[in-house]
Parts: C-alpha cells; sequence; structure tokens
C-alpha cells in the first residue's frame, strides 16, 4: 500500500475529489442524518462549484489522498485568523478505514497547520457521527462545545467543535 497526499492544484482533480466526496458522503452519513440532508450538504458544501469557491474566495486548500494512485479521500482545510487551524473535511472511504489511511491525513493536517505558524487544529464532527468522534478523540482532540448551525434548507448541522493542540 502506498498512500501519497497531495494538493490539489487543476480543475480535474478538483471534480474528481467532488464526485468522490458524493460517494463518501452517501456511505458515511446515512443514517444519521436523512437523504435530502446528504444531498443538500453535498451540492452546497462538498460539490465541485462549491469546492472551487472556498478555493478562490475562502482561503480552502484541497489535497486528493491516494492509496496506490487510486483516489480514496480527500481533506479540505485553511488557516484562521489568530492560532487556530480549521479541518474542514476529512474524509476516506469506506473500504480504506482501518488501515492508518486517516492517521496520514490527519499528520499531514498537523503539518499544513505547523507551517502556517498555527498551534491548534479545531473541527466540527457531527454529534451522531460515533465513529469520527472515536477516532478524533484516539488521536487527541478535546470536545470543547457543541455548535448547532442553520445551513439553509430547513436543515441544521448538530455538531461537536473539536480542537488539538500542535
Amino acid at each position: 500500500m502506498a498512500v501519497t497526499i497531495e494538493k490539489i492544484t487543476t480543475d480535474e482533480e478538483l471534480r474528481e475529489a467532488a464526485v468522490l466526496a458524493g460517494k463518501i458522503w452517501h456511505e458515511c452519513f446515512v443514517g444519521i442524518i436523512s437523504e435530502e440532508q446528504i444531498d443538500y450538504m453535498v451540492e452546497k458544501f462538498q460539490s465541485y462549484t462549491a469546492m472551487k469557491e472556498q478555493i478562490s474566495d475562502q482561503g480552502y486548500c484541497y489535497h486528493s489522498v491516494r492509496d496506490d494512485g487510486e483516489l480514496c479521500g480527500y481533506i479540505g482545510m485553511k488557516p484562521e485568523e489568530g492560532s487556530r487551524f480549521f479541518l474542514s473535511k476529512l474524509y476516506l472511504r469506506k473500504d480504506k478505514r482501518n488501515k492508518g489511511i486517516a492517521s496520514q491525513m490527519l499528520e499531514k493536517v498537523f503539518s499544513e497547520a505547523k507551517s502556517a505558524g498555527k498551534s491548534s487544529v479545531y473541527l466540527t464532527v457531527n454529534k451522531h457521527n460515533r465513529h469520527a468522534i472515536d477516532v478524533y478523540i484516539k488521536k487527541g482532540f478535546r470536545m470543547i462545545k457543541d455548535a448547532v448551525t442553520d445551513i439553509g434548507g430547513g436543515f441544521v448541522m448538530d455538531d461537536y467543535i473539536m480542537e488539538y493542540f500542535l
């Protein structure tokens, strides 16, 4: 298994990541949020158009994750004002989990945060996504607060905010 994590630099790579996002979200969030909310959130936050805008207007950076050349995950992140670094998206196909790839992905995030001069990484995670919460706790993140965010379309995100100090 040769895992590579590289910055997405072309439209083609970004489109490929957006297609993967739809697949991962439909395998990961079934039973946690409704199918309608999955579709809405993929379009609003994970579509090619949304990701392109996040890069051009909001300071996001995306990385593709490949296992033996095959796209299997992606990361979206950005430095913020002050000392914090935001991990917006860290997604890995279900068949690639429990192989150490997510740990490599997190190490990449920590490296990017340190390079940006930040002292902590924070993220939001759905309160019912027990697998992700357990992974983040195991890696040293701690819950710092609850957040319920209206995202439009009659939907809310019901999350924990978790933080890791570098």
